[in-house]
C-alpha cells in the first residue's frame, strides 16, 4: 500500500507543512527510531526534538506545535491520526473463505455465508456460526454454542457448550470461554463439585487476548459488556459482569459475581475477592487488591485498595518509618527516665 503526502494529509484531516513534496510517496508508517526516509511517523511532548532529528519523510504532530523544523502533518489528535495510517499501511492477511475439508461439522450446525473454517477445527452439533466469520485451526465450538457475524478465533480458542460470542469479536490464540467456575462445596474436608449450568455471553465488539479463561456462570451467564478489551492472561471468574468499555490489563483476576459498571479501567495484575461492586468510570492502577465494593469515578491503588491519593501519601512516609521508629523508641525512654525521676 503506497499514499502520497498530499493523500495521507487528506486522510488523516491535517494540515502540511514545512519544506515538503506533496507528491512524495510514503510506503509505512512505524515509531521515530525506525522510520525510513519513504515512511511517516508521529510525535507528541517530549519526543518532539527526537523526532526532528529522526529519518522520517514527515512527522504528525498536534497543531499547536509551532517551530517544528522538518516536514509534518499537523493534526487535533497525532495518536488517532496515526492509527488510521497503521490500519492503511498493515500487511494484509490472505484469508480463503471456504470450510476446510480437514475440519469437523457437527450435526445441525448453521454456518452462515462467507465463512472460513480452516483445519482441524471442530464444530460441535447444533452450533450457529454467523456471516464472515474466520475460525482458525483448532477452534472449537462446542455444543449449542454460537459465534455471531464478522468475528475472528484465532488458533485453539475454545468456545464452550450453550456459549454466546457476538459480532465484530476477536479472540486470540488459545483463550478459553465458558470452562467450569470454581465451585465447590467443602465438608468433612472433602470437596464436591457444584455444577456450572449457565453460560458466558460476549457482547459485541470485544477483543480478548492469549490465554485468558473467562467461566461459565454456575447459573445465568457470565457477561463480558459490548466494546471491552481484556489482555492476555486474564482471569475473569464465574457470574463476573463486565460494563461496555472496560479494559482489562494482563495477569488481572476478578473472583466470582464481581460485578463492574461501563468504562472501568484495571491496570496489570489487579486482583479481587468476589461478590463486589466496582462503579463505572473508576480506574484501579497496577496490583491494587480489591477487597470491598468501589464507589464510581474512583482511582485506587495498593492492598487493600484505597483512593489513590491517601496510597501515594502512605508509600510516600513508608522510607521514614525507620527514622521515626528510632525517635519514637528515644522518646519512650526519655519518658521512661521522666516517670522513673519523678517516682
Amino acid at each position: 500500500m503506497k499514499r502520497t503526502l498530499a493523500e495521507i494529509a487528506n486522510l488523516i484531516n491535517g494540515k502540511l507543512c514545512g519544506d515538503y513534496d506533496e507528491n512524495l510517496v510514503i510506503t509505512g508508517a512505524t515509531g521515530i527510531a525506525l522510520a525510513g526516509p519513504s515512511e511517516i511517523t508521529f510525535a507528541v511532548d517530549p519526543h518532539l526534538e527526537e523526532a526532528i532529528a529522526c529519518n522520517a519523510a514527515a512527522v504528525i504532530i498536534q497543531e499547536d506545535v509551532d517551530g517544528f523544523s522538518k516536514t509534518c502533518i499537523k493534526v487535533k489528535n497525532p495518536r488517532e491520526a496515526f492509527n488510521i495510517l497503521l490500519n492503511i499501511f498493515k500487511p494484509e492477511l490472505k484469508v480463503e473463505k471456504v470450510i476446510s475439508s480437514k475440519a469437523h461439522i457437527g450435526k445441525n450446525v448453521k454456518i452462515g455465508e462467507n465463512v472460513a473454517i480452516m483445519d482441524f477445527a471442530y464444530i460441535d452439533d447444533n452450533a450457529i456460526i454467523g456471516d464472515n466469520v474466520e475460525i482458525y485451526p483448532n477452534v472449537y465450538i462446542g455444543q449449542y454454542a454460537s459465534v455471531d457475524e464478522n468475528t475472528i478465533l484465532h488458533s485453539g480458542v475454545s468456545v464452550r457448550e450453550y456459549c454466546k460470542v457476538g459480532k465484530n469479536v476477536i479472540i486470540h490464540d488459545n483463550t478459553v470461554i465458558g470452562a467450569d467456575g470454581f465451585g465447590f462445596i467443602t465438608k468433612d474436608g472433602k470437596h464436591t463439585k457444584v455444577p456450572q449450568v449457565g453460560n458466558v455471553v460476549i457482547e459485541d465488539d470485544v477483543e480478548i487476548g492469549c490465554n485468558a479463561g473467562i467461566d461459565r456462570a454456575t447459573t445465568g451467564s457470565t457477561v463480558i459488556g459490548k466494546g471491552t478489551k481484556i489482555d492476555n492472561l486474564v482471569h475473569i471468574g464465574h457470574n463476573c459482569v463486565l460494563g461496555e468499555n472496560c479494559l482489562v490489563v494482563a495477569q488481572t483476576g476478578l473472583a466470582g459475581s464481581t460485578i463492574v459498571g461501563h468504562n472501568v479501567t484495571f491496570a496489570g495484575q489487579v486482583g479481587s475477592k468476589g461478590h463486589i461492586k466496582v462503579g463505572s468510570n473508576s480506574v484501579m492502577a497496577a496490583r491494587t487488591g480489591l477487597i470491598a465494593d468501589v464507589p464510581e469515578n474512583s482511582f485506587y491503588a495498593g492492598f487493600p485498595a484505597r483512593p489513590h491519593q491517601e496510597w501515594l501519601r502512605i508509600k510516600a512516609n513508608e522510607s521514614r518509618l525507620p527514622d521515626m521508629m528510632k525517635k519514637l523508641k528515644l522518646m519512650e525512654k526519655r519518658l521512661k527516665a521522666l516517670e522513673e525521676k519523678n517516682n
